[in-house]
């Protein structure tokens, strides 16, 4: 009678990952479904994050097991469940609001079920097809002695054939610093030999260390995402928590996030904020203006910037003043001197640019009007004949150009023109600023950086091209102001940086990757903890290929440890100095059935 009600509950589950797998076939559907009342399965994969990455490096799409958060009464029911299954496999309403772990007994219950499934001689359980269905992973919540955390069970196959599983166990503990709690390298390669009878393992390790974190600063950042770190592999791996070697191999990630307050390249962030409020003003209608400011207004930085040109064309120009002729090459107040040591000063401003950096500044739309009313009358009564760079498309230029000839179209600054005019000039004076940068430090051609200058397409998709321009240019600042990066690091990376944005939206999130030796970083972490260290033990090849692998890391390793009283995090003690870097230590453990009885949770089962 058992036998059958678990051939029933097999056959149930079957048919209900089946379906899952079909309706995921074009997209992955964005509820879980209900398994036997108390168990939810989501189908995970394409650009879903993949809650066990941090253990299995599979990269098809699978199943993800948990407790359903609707049903208060399942705990109580578990233990009974493989007996009296129902099955109901209906969508839920509404996707759970955070992740909770089944019990450890009613998991392996779930995978028994799933092995069931995935048995080519199981044909009794009625399933109307045998396919190779998706890897099944299953939450636990740790209350087993081992504290184990994820069960899973990954089909092994041959073209469309199941020929045999591979089922994990990630167990987890800490945090903790007492370092007796961690395992002995020789131990462990003892242990895996014993568990699969094998005479010979190799070990790989992994090691990854925060080289730059971005810390909060007060009234500024609550929290960021920047974070700059080094993964490292090798092999032959001599004991626990071992300094990676010189010889391995590295990689470098960097996640950016601009606007840090610290960087040399702040007051060229605000510049570009400004930027992007004109955009967004030209776009919905209403403009986020400045605040005024607390020196010279826009309006006397204007008077005063078209009154010093009056003077130069009438020849009254005093050009032995100093102060007064730097003034007209390159607005001082525009360009801080962090900012000067990166680009190098600009001599080369022409009028547009010089008049962006007075009026970026202008805190309503009435003194904007009142900028651009003064510089049309100068040009209209050929008080300034200001020079402009050659190819400016901007409608000032336009105007400038025809006011050589002495005579300028009617222009109505009213309704959106005067913020389209301050736009324009912002983005011309912008992108030669990124421009000069990338090329005077030889990392970009004016061909390569084509597609983020370009004027063929639309004053909005210009400014996200230029906000792509200044996140390369925060991330290249902080290789060289804080790794002391030289151009044959910078210029991989600008390249890597390059392509990945000429393909893809901004996104600050997204970490770009150099291979890079550890020796260029090495003074960063040789004294230093690693936020992760693993080491990986295997054996056998191919399918027949087994690892054990050893973790500790400073973060909690699955998400679902501490949103609910688990066992697993809950039992640490804490010895030695509070300066010891706590770690939580994570085993992953692989076990395989090929054609012989494999004996897991409740039942037997022969492939």
């Amino acid at each position: 009678m058992a036998a059958e009600r678990r051939r029933r509950a097999g056959g149930g589950l079957g048919e209900l990952l089946l379906r899952i797998r079909e309706e995921g076939k074009d997209s992955i559907p964005e509820h879980p479904y209900l398994y036997e009342t108390d168990v939810e399965i989501s189908l995970v994969g394409g650009s879903c994050k993949n809650p066990v990455e941090k253990f299995w490096n599979g990269s098809s799409a699978m199943y993800i097991l948990q407790k359903a958060t609707h049903n208060k009464e399942s705990d109580s029911l578990e233990e009974s469940r493989t007996d009296d299954a129902v099955y109901a496999p209906e969508v839920l309403p509404e996707e759970s609001p955070g992740a909770l772990a089944l019990s450890v007994g009613r998991a392996k219950q779930l995978i028994s079920l799933y092995t069931m499934v995935q048995n080519p001689n199981m044909s009794y359980l009625g399933m109307s097809d045998l396919v190779v269905l998706p890897p099944l992973w299953a939450r636990c919540d740790g209350s087993d002695p081992q504290h184990i955390c994820w069960i899973g069970a990954e089909p092994l196959k041959a073209g469309n054939k199941v020929t045999g599983l591979n089922i994990y166990t990630i167990s987890c503990d800490g945090p903790t610093a007492d370092k007796t709690r961690f395992a002995n390298l020789e131990e462990l390669k003892v242990e895996h030999k014993i568990r699969h009878h094998s005479a010979v393992v190799t070990t790989k390790g992994f090691a990854q260390y925060e080289l730059i974190a971005a810390a909060a600063i007060e009234d500024t950042i609550a929290e960021s995402g920047s974070n700059i770190c080094v993964d490292i592999t090798w092999n032959g791996v001599e004991k626990i928590l071992e300094t990676p070697p010189l010889i391995s191999a590295a990689t470098l990630n960097i996640a950016l996030e601009s606007g840090d307050p610290r960087s040399p390249v702040f007051q060229l962030y605000r510049e570009l904020q400004f930027l992007l409020a004109l955009a967004e003003g030209l776009r919905t209608g209403v403009t986020e203006w400045p605040e005024p400011s607390e020196s010279e207004s826009a309006l006397k930085l204007v008077q005063e910037f078209l009154t010093d040109l009056k003077k130069k064309l009438d020849g009254d120009y005093i050009f032995g003043n100093k102060n007064e002729t730097e003034k007209i090459k390159c607005d001082t107040d525009a360009v801080d001197s962090c900012i000067k040591s990166i680009f190098g000063e600009r001599g080369d401003l022409d009028f547009t640019e010089q008049l962006w950096c007075k009026m970026k500044s202008v805190s309503s739309y009435q003194e904007l009007i009142d900028c651009f009313t003064l510089v049309i009358k100068s040009l209209e009564h050929g008080e300034i004949q200001p020079w402009i760079h050659q190819g400016s498309s901007s409608f000032l230029s336009q105007l400038i150009q025809q006011s050589y000839h002495g005579k300028m179209e009617d222009v109505s600054l009213s309704d959106i023109t005067p913020i389209q005019m301050l736009l324009e000039i912002g983005l011309e004076k912008m992108k030669k600023d990124y421009v000069s940068f990338f090329i005077g430090q030889e990392l970009a051609t004016v061909t390569y950086l084509d597609y983020f200058i370009s004027t063929s397409v639309d004053l909005q998709e210009q400014v996200q091209r230029v906000q792509k321009l200044h996140h390369m240019l925060e991330i290249m600042v902080s290789c060289t102001g804080l790794l002391q990066f030289r151009h044959e690091n910078l210029f991989p990376l600008t390249q890597i940086c390059m392509k990945y944005y000429k393909e893809n939206p901004l996104n600050e999130k997204h970490v770009f990757q150099l291979p890079i030796t550890p020796a260029l970083v090495k003074k960063f972490y040789q004294n230093d903890n690693p936020e992760v260290w693993k080491v990986e033990i295997s054996s056998g090849h191919g399918q027949k290929e087994v690892k054990t692998t050893w973790q500790v890391s400073t973060s909690a390793p699955v998400e679902h440890g501490t949103a609910n009283n688990s066992g697993f995090f809950s039992d640490s003690t804490v010895n030695g100095s509070s300066e010891e870097r706590l770690y939580f230590i994570t085993m992953t453990q692989c076990s395989q059935a090929f054609n012989k009885v494999v004996h897991f949770g409740v039942s037997y089962f022969i492939f």
